[in-house]
């Protein structure tokens, strides 16, 4: 399977499947070897498990071995993917073995010093490394990303071209406009939702708090009992969602989409948009070029929406490597993390965002610089309430990291379930708020 499922720039932290991991798998690893910690001797075997299939099935990250054992000889480094790599792993966590160095799944940070080495304090890293509030703790590093993602839509410039958009959208209104006249004047679908597979739905969460400049929108959604009213990050997100299918403006059968074949589509001008990561661009522009088209084609666009004029992106990290608490071979697998990180190429490939701060922006990102767009990160949250927005999705039944809820935004949209966008939106705020009045009120 050559999908690359990125995490968007808003943290995946517990799911109610989460919350089922008990401390069976706590305590230190390597027997209590005081000589196996991550300051020791770099030697030993290390399994290095990963969401990305597609780099072990080509050889990338054997190559990558290849060169980190020119650093450290003594370490043995093999590699397993996994497709379902968000629930697989909470399954394998229940035990012990889980590999020694992992992307860290949907965990509650405060279950982090059950099943993860700690790496040091977070302000001894803040000077090197972007995204760390994700996997920190009370003041403890847990994990480094893999790299990082700016959240907006991928796009195809030819087919805006023929269609007459001179100017990307900066509102919804303007969006609704550009894609109606993509439908009219072009056979390419304006925008495709991915509805089937699901977790594409989830990638435009990530602009959560560009939509308002607000740094602290996890905690804001957190603490909001209705938050699916205008004049909000969740409202604008999934309210422009709505108005898309609504308008007739997606394919005609979300029940028969196709990940796979929609970068193809996209990269050869058959589909318009899909909101993404920036994860996805080297991805489409690869199916462009392997299909005949141009990889010049394919464009990176902010999320239609402006602050006095200004549009905002979130750049956040992906998955962040860490550490096995059970791992016998600690040192190992933490210079595995940090040489991956800093020398594997991995995110200029990737055409990611290094989270080396002293790392140039990828080439992926230059529309963005043409336009102006400003990055912004989101704030780590406040002690005590580090898990509180998803305490609140989960007792509400609210899936904001999953597809649920937005698939029936859809159905509802294009009258294949009850409602209209503001029944719907009553509901959430509903289930919504009555979960944050005992959750957080």
């Amino acid at each position: 399977m050559a999908s690359r499922r990125a995490m968007t720039g808003i943290v995946v932290v517990a799911t109610t499947t989460a919350l089922l991991l008990t401390s069976c798998a706590s305590g230190s690893g390597g027997g209590g070897d005081a000589d196996n910690a991550i300051d020791g001797e770099v030697k030993g075997d290390i399994k290095v498990v990963t969401w990305r299939t597609d780099l072990v099935e080509d050889g990338t990250l054997e190559a990558y071995a290849e060169e980190f054992n020119k650093e450290y000889p003594d370490v043995k480094v093999t590699f397993e993917g996994i497709t379902d790599y968000a629930g697989e792993m909470l399954t394998r966590m229940s035990t012990s073995n889980y590999g020694d160095v992992i992307g860290i799944p949907a965990i509650q940070p405060d279950q982090y010093e059950q099943f993860l080495e700690p790496l040091g304090e977070t302000a001894d890293f803040e000077d090197t490394y972007r995204f760390l509030p994700a996997a920190s703790y009370e003041g403890t590093q847990y994990g480094i990303a893999f790299g990082g993602n700016a959240n907006g839509v991928v796009y195809n410039k030819k087919i805006f071209e023929a269609a007459g958009v001179t100017e990307l959208p900066t509102s919804e209104s303007e969006w609704l406009d550009a894609l109606q006249k993509v439908k009219d004047s072009t056979e390419a679908i304006p925008m495709y939702t991915n509805y089937k597979d699901g977790w594409t739905l989830t990638q435009s969460f990530g602009n959560l708090g560009a939509i308002t400049d607000d740094a602290d929108a996890p905690i804001t959604l957190a603490e909001d009992p209705a938050p699916w009213t205008e004049g909000t990050d969740i409202y604008a997100i999934d309210g422009l969602l709505y108005e898309t299918v609504a308008a007739g403006l997606t394919e005609a059968d979300p029940l028969t989409t196709n990940w796979e074949q929609s970068k193809v589509d996209l990269g050869t001008g058959k589909i318009a948009t899909m909101p993404l990561g920036s994860w996805a661009i080297s991805q489409i522009k690869q199916a462009a070029e392997d299909n005949g088209a141009s990889a010049d084609d394919i464009g990176f666009m902010a999320f239609p929406a402006n602050v006095d004029g200004t549009q905002l992106a979130v750049i956040g990290g992906d998955y962040n490597l860490a550490v096995s608490k059970h791992s016998k071979a600690k040192a190992a697998a933490w210079a595995w993390i940090q040489w991956v990180v800093a020398d594997s190429g991995y995110t200029e490939t990737q055409g990611m965002v290094s989270p080396l701060k002293d790392a140039a922006l990828p080439d992926s990102l230059t529309d963005f610089e043409a336009a102006g767009v400003e990055l912004m990160e989101i704030n780590a949250a406040p002690a005590g309430k580090e898990g509180l927005l998803n305490e609140v999705s989960s007792d509400s039944q609210i899936d904001l990291y999953g597809p649920i809820y937005r698939q029936k935004l859809i159905d509802v949209a294009r009258g294949a379930a009850d409602g209209d966008k503001e029944s719907y939106f009553a509901e959430l705020n509903e289930r919504w708020g009555a979960s944050v009045e005992k959750l957080a009120g």
